[in-house]
Formats: structure tokens, sequence, C-alpha cells
């Protein structure tokens, strides 16, 4: 039986996707930020940047061939942190439904893949930043995620994955 939301590797070459994701995130509720806006801010443009060299990575939903989201999971730096950073290691997860594909489950698929990929590569705890009255953060506190007792923003949820486990050497 084929897979009911189709998944594939992100690649450095989605940078207009995850523009894009970025984008509709910051304008969930209305439009908040042009794009000239967001790609002036440091913070805001950290976040569609991609660099799997540095640990980076996602999954995008596809029905044919087109995408329909995107999760990717970027690790931040204290000096240009995140919403949802927790600390130095703990990389943060965003995820983008694009409208048209909204409610049929493919967040939910999207995230829940990220956090196996997470347990895969044997990472300690993920992050997210979730703005309030988002519906998605049923989804989050389902797949595990919590409020983060003294982030610096409201609304950042961590999910604990168990400790995390160097890579063996070579």
């Amino acid at each position: 039986m084929p897979d009911p939301v189709p998944l594939r590797k992100l690649e450095p070459a989605d940078r207009f996707l995850l523009r894009t994701a970025t984008w509709l995130n910051l304008n969930r509720c209305g439009e908040r930020f042009t794009f000239a806006q967001m790609d002036a801010d440091r913070h805001l443009a950290a976040y569609h940047r991609f660099a799997p060299d540095d640990g980076d990575y996602g999954l995008v939903s596809t029905a044919g061939e087109e995408p329909t989201g995107v999760v990717w999971v970027r690790f931040f730096s204290a000096d240009v942190p995140g919403y949802g950073f927790v600390r130095a290691g703990v990389p943060e997860l965003s995820v983008c439904v694009l409208p048209g594909y909204r409610g049929a489950g493919v967040g939910g698929r999207l995230v829940a893949a990220a956090v196996v990929e997470a347990r895969r590569r044997s990472l300690g705890a993920l992050s997210l930043s979730v703005e309030e009255g988002n519906p998605a953060r049923r989804l989050y506190e389902r797949l595990g995620f919590a409020p983060v007792a003294g982030a610096r923003h409201p609304g950042t949820l961590a999910l604990d994955l168990g400790p995390a486990v160097a890579p063996p050497r070579a």
C-alpha cells in the first residue's frame, strides 16, 4: 500500500521552499512580514538557511512531484538563536504545510518522521516555538513536546529524546 503522505529528503536546492515556508509560518495569522523584512532580520533569515554539513536535516511531503509541506531541523547558535532556542546542541524543528494541504495529517506525518530521524541520529532533544492560539500546538503536545520552563520566548516546547549519544570515533 503506498504511503498516504510520501516523503523525500530535504535538499540544499530546496532553498525557495524553505524561504516560502518560513514566510508562511511568520504570517500564519495574517501578513506581518514581507520577504524583504524577513530576509533583513538575521534571526528570521536564519530559519531558511539549511546546512546539512552542520547536522541540519529535513523532509518534504509531496503529491506527485509537488511539495505539500516541509519539516526541517536546524542547529542554531547562541549568538543568533531561533525563537525556540533551548541551548547549544538542541536543534529547533520547524514545519509548514502548504495552503490547500492543511488538515489532512501532513503536518503530523512530517513531525513524526523528523522525530524518528532525530532518534536515529541519537539527538538528545528537539525544540520548537509555537505561537499562542496555533492549533498545531495540540499536535506537538500529542507527540510529547512540553513547555520549557524559563525559555527566552513563550511558546517554546521541547521533546526529550534521552541522552545524546556521541558518534563512534573512526
